[in-house]
């Protein structure tokens, strides 16, 4: 029998970390939130019945069911879907991967396809309920004090599927990227390295869970490592930044987020001197130098950039500690992980797999290419989403490499760009925008903006009005999605 530490969350659960919601005086071990999942699935033949066979889907803020929801998808798929999500997108998130069952919470259920069997994880880890058949059923999860698993602690994960998402939509619709139980638990484990996580940590989780960067670095590896996560289900620059002056060691996030609560930290004059704040990671989206140097002058922290994308579970580039911080490049490779400089993919006609190329001497310009156990297998129904060359993937990204070994990004090459960390792509926000009735066209552009990365300006010919589009987009674009600006051109 294959070892169980070789399952995501039962090896989150091992580590000996806390977890616990910034509003409240809880705070559970990682082991609870599991055993409380298992109990669930062992109490709740309705909820077996509705996933066999299937994969389940977790809709939920950052919070502590989280743990609890992937430990009760038992081992299958889990897709995981944005919060920010419009109802149209879940709906087909869940189609596509042939969800059985939902996690979720009671606020979210509008948002819901239809007849849907549906957990509601608000009292997590103590009860649950479920929602199947028009009927309601009630669980008690227990009263759990810790997870007896045995096991090896350093085992490789399994080569089996462990969560699924949505992302390269590069031609207008979203494909479901498959990450195994490996992917996952070899980047964790290396986030533990090249970021130094210890077991006295006390990290601030204020990105999704349901984004890689949230999940593996901010709760994988801070958990397997047997440290604590506060977490912010809806991020607040004000909450973030007293948070961060109040014991928080850690805390992982994108430049826009650094620069909501930097704005706010020199307004305010929150006071860093006696803190304990001593890594502050960033990626997502590319981090001004300029926000660099604010940062470290008001904190005394340095903000370290990192990089990575969600087919590759999801750092590849990071500025290690233990090692000089360089601003403005990605850093070095993870631990575990290859990159290379390749000739770029064509991105304009096709994003096949090419054909063989030999990577670029360092100081040139190309494709920043990687591979490791991180890389996930593909993608839902065997799509084309990112080129592979061999076990090579390209991330659609542009970079240089010095002789030292450290990346600068010098731009995208996929037809995307970011708004808050999230990615944007514009041929998806053309397609939805396309089928409203009376549109003959739709063209999306980046609107560049310092403290969101990017706003969104959408073009629009046909017999519409502006506020009928911007309705809409609002019932089919996850928020993110939203066009900031709206030109009408007639038709």
């Amino acid at each position: 029998m294959s070892d169980p530490l070789a399952l995501f969350p039962l090896a989150v659960a091992a580590g000996g970390g806390r977890i616990g919601a910034h509003d409240s005086d809880d705070v559970f071990e990682a082991q609870q939130l599991v055993a409380a999942g298992l109990t669930l699935l062992q109490r709740s033949a309705p909820l077996v019945r509705a996933l066999s066979g299937k994969r389940s889907a977790l809709l939920l803020p950052t919070s502590p069911a989280f743990l609890t929801a992937l430990a009760a998808s038992d081992g299958r798929g889990a897709v995981l879907i944005n919060p920010l999500a419009a109802p149209a997108e879940i709906a087909f998130q869940c189609h596509d991967a042939n969800v059985g069952a939902i996690f979720t919470i009671a606020s979210f259920v509008p948002r819901l396809p239809a007849n849907l069997p549906a957990v509601l994880l608000d009292d997590s880890p103590r009860t649950a309920r479920i929602l199947v058949d028009g009927r309601q059923l009630d669980v008690d999860l227990g009263a759990h004090h810790g997870l007896s698993i045995e096991g090896e602690r350093g085992v490789e994960g399994r080569d089996e599927e462990a969560v699924v998402v949505y992302t390269s939509a590069m031609r207008g619709t979203p494909l479901g990227a498959l990450l195994t139980h490996r992917n996952l638990l070899v980047n964790g484990r290396s986030t533990i390295d090249a970021m130094d996580i210890r077991s006295t940590d006390h990290v601030l989780a204020i990105l999704p869970f349901a984004h890689l960067f949230g999940l593996t670095v901010t709760l994988g590896a801070s958990l397997l490592a047997g440290a604590r996560v506060t977490t912010v289900d809806r991020f607040n620059p004000a909450k973030a930044a007293e948070l961060l002056a109040s014991g928080i060691t850690t805390v992982v996030g994108v430049p826009a987020v650094y620069h909501a609560m930097l704005t706010h930290i020199e307004r305010r004059g929150v006071r860093f001197a006696d803190t304990a704040i001593r890594l502050c990671v960033c990626g997502g989206a590319v981090l001004p130098i300029e926000l660099q140097q604010r940062w470290f002058d008001v904190t005394g922290a340095e903000l370290r950039e990192g990089y990575g994308l969600t087919e590759a579970g999801p750092v590849c580039l990071f500025n290690r500690v233990g090692r000089p911080n360089t601003r403005g490049t990605l850093g070095v490779h993870f631990p575990g992980v290859d990159v290379e400089i390749f000739p770029p993919a064509d991105y304009e006609h096709s994003v096949a797999p090419i054909a063989a190329a030999e990577p670029l001497p360092d100081g040139e310009t190309g494709e920043i290419c990687v591979r490791g156990s991180n890389v996930s297998p593909g993608y839902l129904h065997g799509a084309h989403g990112l080129p592979r060359r061999g076990e090579w993937l390209y991330t659609g990204d542009e970079g240089v490499r010095d002789e030292e070994g450290r990346v600068t990004f010098l731009g995208l090459l996929k037809p995307m760009f970011t708004r808050n960390g999230f990615n944007v792509y514009p041929r998806e926000v053309e397609r939805v925008v396309g089928t409203m009735p009376g549109v003959t066209r739709a063209v999306v552009t980046a609107i560049p903006d310092p403290a969101k990365e990017n706003d969104i300006l959408l073009r629009v010919s046909g017999d519409v009005s502006e506020a009928d589009v911007k309705r809409w987009c609002e019932q089919r674009l996850s928020t993110y999605k939203q066009p900031s600006v709206i030109e009408v051109l007639g038709r």
